[in-house]
């Protein structure tokens, strides 16, 4: 596919490094800041071009005339609309992604058409982000909790603790003990490392166990693997931007909130937004201040300043004064150790959550839903299997599908939007949505010429 991306920022240069992994891809990256390109040039497989990405001749330098896909990503929604108009009536480009931030561009779709704005998909960061956050919130004994057949069933991502009814038991024990065929796990990882598993695995002691199941059924196993779930009641938000206000507007209709910024000015424009939100006015790293307003009662605290190691820092601190689960927005994968050592409960990457949501437009097949894992070392995503004459799937058994290595059938749902248990002798029907997860990238596009596209949706 030949994918033009506009915007060599995080989630721009994030997209393009892991895009041009894949053999079939050929990327052209377009940016003003020529440093942040020849970084880019250096160590990844594309194409740089600088200029104004709304340029009509800087796009076509970038060949938004061949291209299959443009991207726009810059740190401007009024450019990322422009080029998508510019690229669609002076060049005809097929499909056309764009991110904008600004809610009140979003929230009015009746702009996004072929005959107004014509952007084919786009994508809000900050609401992708909040709501991630908010599925953490929700199952607190989770450091991931994944969204899949329109809601219908969810992977959940959970470190098992000595006190899990599970820990010290083989896999086949969860169906005998919960009765219910539809849980499955996807994936175990052991130190790091994804293991082979089968109904004889025994769980261990800080695995970190992928399972799917639907959003009935998630706080039971939840308890299963490490007796962690209690209800959130309050929360304790650092930062004041556009997410931590998303968020806070999103809890204070159910929980006790609390939200923590160093500008006064800002301060005040939040506090006069949010209806039962405390806005404070301070630096959330200084241990005072979260010692005053009793961080140590609050059962979660999120970091989501603009500085990683402002969230860091505050972070590990609202958990030293007593915090039950801190939560921070971190991009460095480098950081992200600091979770497994226990410091900080979950942490979470602006642009994985972003990728995600772009990928699921840019897979081939009928790829509906992707979600990256293991901070984009593996995926899971959703395909639906359609009925033609080779198909590899549809009409065969799970054992009788041919996966690549590091590839496994997670969960099956039908096109009505019914869980079917999955054993070695489930069939595959015509128009079934198949989760796989895959634990080795190089393997994705196998698993997507296994589901091609044969019809419209």
């Amino acid at each position: 596919m030949n994918i033009l991306i506009l915007g060599a920022g995080q989630v721009g240069s994030t997209t393009a490094k892991q895009l041009a992994k894949e053999e079939d891809n050929e990327i052209t990256i377009v940016d003003t800041d020529l440093e942040k390109l020849n970084k880019l040039s250096s160590t990844t497989d594309l194409r740089v071009i600088e200029g104004g990405a709304s340029y009509p001749n800087i796009l076509k330098a970038a060949g938004a005339d061949t291209a299959d896909m443009l991207i726009a990503v810059t740190s401007s929604d009024e450019v990322n609309m422009i080029a998508c108009q510019i690229a669609s009536t002076l060049f005809n480009t097929q499909t056309k992604i764009a991110r904008i931030r600004a809610s009140e561009y979003s929230d009015n779709v009746d702009l996004f058409s072929e005959s107004e704005i014509p952007v084919d998909y786009y994508i809000n960061p900050e609401e992708l982000i909040t709501n991630y956050i908010a599925e953490l919130i929700q199952h607190p004994g989770a450091f991931q909790v994944l969204d899949f057949a329109e809601g219908r069933m969810r992977m959940v991502g959970v470190r098992t603790k000595q006190q899990g009814f599970l820990v010290g038991n083989p896999i086949r024990t969860l169906h005998e003990h919960l009765g219910n065929e539809k849980v499955r796990i996807a994936a175990i990882y052991r130190d790091g490392d994804i293991i082979n598993i089968d109904g004889n695995t025994i769980i261990k002691e800080k695995d970190e166990v992928y399972f799917m199941a639907s959003p009935d059924d998630i706080d039971d196993l939840i308890i299963e693997f490490n007796q962690d779930h209690e209800r959130v009641r309050s929360v304790m938000i650092a930062g004041g931007g556009k997410i931590g206000l998303k968020l806070a507007a999103r809890l204070e209709k159910s929980n006790q909130v609390k939200l923590i910024e160093k500008s006064v000015e800002r301060a005040k424009e939040l506090a006069e937004q949010l209806e039962t939100t405390i806005v404070l006015k301070g630096d959330a790293a200084d241990d005072v201040l979260l010692t005053e307003e009793n961080v140590n009662n609050t059962d979660v605290f999120v970091s989501v300043t603009n500085s990683e190691e402002a969230n860091l820092l505050s972070s590990m601190v609202a958990k030293k004064l007593g915090t039950k689960k801190v939560f921070a927005l971190i991009n460095k994968a480098s950081y992200s150790g600091l979770a497994e050592a226990e410091t900080i409960d979950v942490t979470f990457s602006a642009e994985q959550i972003t990728i995600s949501s772009l990928l699921s437009h840019v897979r081939k097949g009928d790829v509906v839903k992707v979600h990256t894992l293991k901070r984009g070392n593996a995926e899971a995503l959703e395909a639906i299997a359609h009925e033609h004459e080779n198909s590899m799937v549809v009409g065969k058994s799970i054992e009788e599908i041919v996966l690549p290595e590091g590839a496994f059938i997670a969960a099956v749902v039908s096109s009505q939007g019914e869980i079917r248990a999955v054993h070695h002798s489930t069939i595959v029907q015509p128009d079934d949505h198949v989760i796989v997860f895959i634990s080795n990238r190089e393997a994705v596009a196998e698993i997507e010429n296994l589901f091609p596209k044969t019809k419209k949706r």
